[in-house]
């Protein structure tokens, strides 16, 4: 008797989790997106057809149809209407993904609260915690109005008789993977679940006119949680980060349909809640009276915002065979590339036997490569034991070669520099229009930039000392014999005062001295020769 065979109808499909991708069979790993673990089994869609229907709203050319339905309205907080391009507009979607206890549930509770008013109602659905858990936190924020509805539910179908009931203009819904419709199978959060309520709840926003914001998770790698078709169907993406830690908080606009999605709205979380910080430079810097060895200042740019930023360096000598490498704020790769340039181009040797700590003020993570300058000179004046100048700042990306390029927004960083009271840069060639009143000095490469290194301290371990003595003086017992005049005639014989070129500084500095050629090198415990001898630093 012969077998009956599934058909393709009844036959099982299998179905990503996370990207969506669609097999005939089981894996364990998704080839799409190589996540573990995410295949899983789905029934076959039915064949359908669809008839073509009546059409309920005629088109019209693109210049009849009327935009002043779509003005944004402000959400109350300038930083949010900074990054979603003016405010909400009437009828979108918005995603705020970010991980737990950065603030979200604060900040869109108290956008809620100031979005309210007169004919505007807002409906706060909250699926995470109770009403009165949420009532407690209006509280303490200050986010009461009477025109703000609060709604503890999970289930789909009671959320949309809320919108019947309330009718909002504004619907908050925290979070998006709490709550499950009973017309589908699954967990809340699942795929199915989440395509489901996304795609209902962006239906009534749309017939209605309603703006809706949606809270969602995030994974442990800071990607938004479940599958992507959600960042697809929304119109707005906005990331929430920030250090649990520090107080500053930043959203960044990840996808706009109605704005620029590089922009960044800076806020501060403190015990009354979060406030929106529109001068920010302020929490990324340490005023002190006299500069310190081992700080350098920088100006990243967090969208199209310029931001300055403090970048420290401390090293010590290290009591273990395979020395320390600590950062914070600050990628490692790039800290790990600035240590070998400067010990390669810069010939600092002194920094390759000891524990080197690296670190950002205030929280801010530079991910950028125009801090690289920065970086550098930080390390280089923690190992000299030598400050900056004052109110100096530090701009420019380096290469592996030592060179120093270009960065985008030069002169916006410059503005916002000089803005704060900043009064000398170091930058790239060609930086454009230099504001009025601030000394800007281009560099060519890292040993152009590490002679602004001032001369007038100890190094520390080498023993040197920074006098200003001629042919070799001011040394250790070591540099004062014949190994120091010879080092002091080497120099004078390759050109010393104020009028040498940085080039020629340079090649004083590196190359071997002819008239001495019995000279001994340094040795790797000495200091490394951070400044040129005879020359002042170029402030």
């Amino acid at each position: 008797m012969p077998t009956r065979t599934k058909s393709a109808k009844e036959r099982p499909s299998y179905r990503c989790t996370e990207c969506g991708w669609q097999t005939a069979k089981w894996l364990g790993r998704c080839p799409e997106c190589q996540a573990w673990g995410t295949i899983e089994e789905y029934g076959a869609p039915a064949v359908r057809t669809t008839a073509p229907g009546r059409v309920t709203t005629s088109a019209l050319p693109i210049a009849q149809v009327d935009g002043r339905q779509a003005t944004a309205r402000s959400t109350g907080v300038p930083e949010l209407d900074r990054v979603l391009g003016g405010g909400l507009v009437p009828g979108a979607v918005v995603l705020l993904a970010g991980e737990p206890g950065v603030g979200k549930s604060t900040l869109l509770l108290d956008v809620a609260a100031k979005a309210a008013g007169p004919g505007h109602r807002t409906l706060y659905v909250t699926g995470e915690e109770s009403a009165s858990q949420v009532r407690l936190r209006a509280d303490r924020i200050d986010a009461l109005d009477d025109e703000l509805y609060l709604a503890a539910e999970t289930d789909l179908s009671a959320v949309l008789g809320h919108l019947d009931a309330v009718k909002p203009s504004l619907l908050v819904v925290d979070s998006v993977q709490t709550v499950a419709s009973p017309e589908i199978d699954g967990a809340p959060g699942g795929m199915a679940q989440v395509r489901e309520v996304a795609g209902a709840l962006i239906r009534a926003s749309k017939e209605r006119g309603m703006a809706t914001l949606l809270v969602g998770h995030v994974t442990k790698d800071g990607a938004i949680a479940g599958p992507r078709l959600l960042e697809h169907l929304v119109d707005v993406v906005l990331s929430f980060e920030g250090d649990r830690h520090a107080r500053l908080r930043l959203v960044r606009g990840v996808k706009n349909r109605f704005g620029a999605t590089d922009e960044v709205g800076c806020f501060e979380l403190h015990d009354e809640g979060i406030t929106g910080v529109t001068d920010p430079s302020g929490l990324f810097l340490t005023r002190r009276d006299e500069p310190v060895p081992g700080t350098c200042l920088t100006v990243t740019l967090e969208g199209r915002r310029p931001l300055v930023a403090e970048v420290q360096a401390l090293t010590v000598d290290s009591q273990i065979p395979s020395p320390r490498r600590t950062t914070s704020g600050l990628e490692t790769s790039r800290v790990s590339m600035m240590l070998a340039v400067l010990e390669q181009r810069g010939r600092i040797s002194a920094l390759g036997k000891r524990d080197i700590y690296s670190a950002t003020v205030g929280g801010v993570k530079l991910s950028e490569p125009a801090a690289d300058l920065a970086i550098a000179l930080a390390l280089a004046s923690a190992a000299s034991d030598t400050p900056l100048p004052k109110n100096l700042v530090a701009i420019g990306e380096v290469g592996l070669a030592g060179e120093v390029r270009r960065v985008t927004g030069v002169q916006r960083r410059l503005a916002e520099a000089h803005r704060l009271g900043f009064t000398h840069a170091l930058v790239p060639a060609d930086p454009g229009r230099v504001p009025a009143g601030m000394r800007v000095t281009e560099v060519a490469d890292i040993s152009d930039a590490l002679l602004v290194l001032p001369r007038g301290r100890s190094t520390g371990r080498g023993g040197r000392t920074g006098g200003q003595g001629a042919e070799g003086e001011g040394r250790t017992e070591e540099g004062r014999g014949a190994e120091g005049r010879a080092r002091g005639a080497a120099r004078t014989a390759a050109g010393r005062g104020e009028g040498r070129t940085p080039a020629t500084r340079r090649t004083a500095r590196t190359s071997p001295a002819k008239d001495s050629p019995t000279a001994p090198a340094p040795r790797e415990e000495e200091a490394p020769d951070l400044w040129a001898e005879g020359t002042a630093a170029p402030f």
